[in-house]
């Protein structure tokens, strides 16, 4: 069985995933590919390599073109465009779980009926290429099973649609519920809505450090390079 290891050291985001993936042997071409099968057009994805704190690893951007990509969105509008795809029915099915866990976690802090929340930053090209790219990158390994580490939530605070909100943000801290995470002296979001939710929709299991046979390690690059710790999500496979 083939198993991946999410080491959430420096936290986890949806590019982060991307970029470890690639770095761990995914062709971006392979993911390009696998996403066309997505009803998304207006972006184009990107990666290259950058250090971070010393260790190098895969920067994977998802390149927006046009506007108007950063409208609220509701499940119904999300799901249409799940349904709609010609994703492999596992790989569908599971992002059709992901936002609709995604969805209910926004609908509780928020105090708002699931059918009316909407996600503003959350609910653009960008996440859905994050999470879908994600998941088509596991599909590509052949992976079965997802562990991850302690999460790094980081600390501070963080600008959104809804104003300025602590870290971990409250639908982050809704969503990472059953994880063990712990703050980091770094004053800044390390754990993103995005990167928590795969988790959950993954169904990760929490493993103190890897325990099977490792074949490929892979670095995912954060955006910001920070003076005291690596900002990547290191994947072990398998």
């Amino acid at each position: 069985m083939k198993s991946v290891y999410f080491d959430c050291f420096a936290g986890i985001s949806g590019d982060m995933c991307l970029g470890a993936l690639v770095d761990a042997g995914v062709p971006l071409a392979d993911l390009e590919k696998s996403l066309k099968d997505l009803p998304v057009t207006g972006y184009s994805l990107s990666s290259r390599k950058v250090t971070r704190n010393g260790v190098s690893a895969t920067k994977v951007d998802v390149i927006l073109k046009g506007k108007g990509h950063g409208k609220a969105v509701r499940w119904e509008d999300i799901a249409g465009i799940i349904n709609s795809s010609t994703l492999k029915n596992t790989v569908k099915q599971r992002g059709l779980h992901i936002f609709r866990t995604l969805f209910e976690a926004e609908a509780k802090v928020h105090g708002e009926p699931f059918e009316e929340v909407h996600l503003h930053e959350l609910g653009g090209i960008d996440c859905l290429v994050d999470i879908f790219g994600t998941l088509c990158g596991l599909s590509l390994l052949g992976v079965e099973r997802v562990y991850t580490s302690a999460i790094n939530v980081g600390s501070g605070t963080v600008e959104t649609d809804h104003g300025v909100l602590p870290v971990p943000a409250p639908a982050t801290a809704e969503l990472l519920k059953g994880f063990p995470v712990y703050q980091s002296d770094i004053p800044f979001e390390l754990t993103t809505p995005t990167g928590a939710v795969l988790l959950k929709g993954l169904d990760a299991e929490h493993l103190p450090k890897p325990s099977f046979s490792i074949g490929s390690i892979g670095y995912g690059a954060g955006s910001r390079d920070f003076p005291s710790l690596s900002n990547t999500l290191r994947l072990f496979i398998g």
